[in-house]
């Protein structure tokens, strides 16, 4: 089945690249692998959220995040297409980085990225089965909860 029938099947519409931020670009190919950029949880141009990731009044819950985290993948994958010429073109997912703010003493950071995890294994199935690190930061860019990068591989 094909990343975008698949899309459709679980009901899910890819979204528009997310534009730079900074001096990079949101993806780059080079042989038969997309690397992006870190993504945010941006949803029609702007965070759902902000600030650290945690249990506590004025913290981002985890569940939140974790959400924050599966649509961090979402514009992974459109960042890649994007750079590829289509979602098609996408074959699986070979690693995920995943960056999340949180206090010193939250270590849950695993399973927040698991949103992002869980979303390219609905989408890729087996394929999408990857190596991982999902690390704990004081601050993310614009103060988003959450970051995730992703290594795909492409035809």
């Amino acid at each position: 089945m094909t990343v975008s029938a698949r899309l459709a099947e679980l009901g899910i519409e890819l979204p528009a690249v997310v534009p730079p931020v900074a001096a990079y670009v949101p993806a780059k190919a080079h042989g038969d692998l997309v690397y992006t950029a870190g993504q945010l949880p941006i949803v029609a141009g702007s965070l759902p959220a902000t600030g650290k990731v945690g249990d506590g009044p004025g913290l981002v819950a985890p569940t939140d995040a974790a959400a924050y985290a599966r649509q961090c993948a979402l514009n992974a994958i459109a960042a890649a297409a994007a750079a590829v010429g289509g979602p098609d073109r996408l074959t699986g997912v070979l690693k995920v980085t995943g960056f999340v703010a949180s206090p010193p003493d939250f270590t849950g950071q695993p399973g927040v990225v698991n949103g992002a995890s869980e979303l390219l294994g609905e989408v890729f199935g087996e394929a999408g089965r990857h190596a991982r690190s999902a690390v704990g930061v004081p601050v993310l860019p614009l103060d988003s909860p959450v970051e995730v990068e992703v290594v795909f591989t492409w035809e």
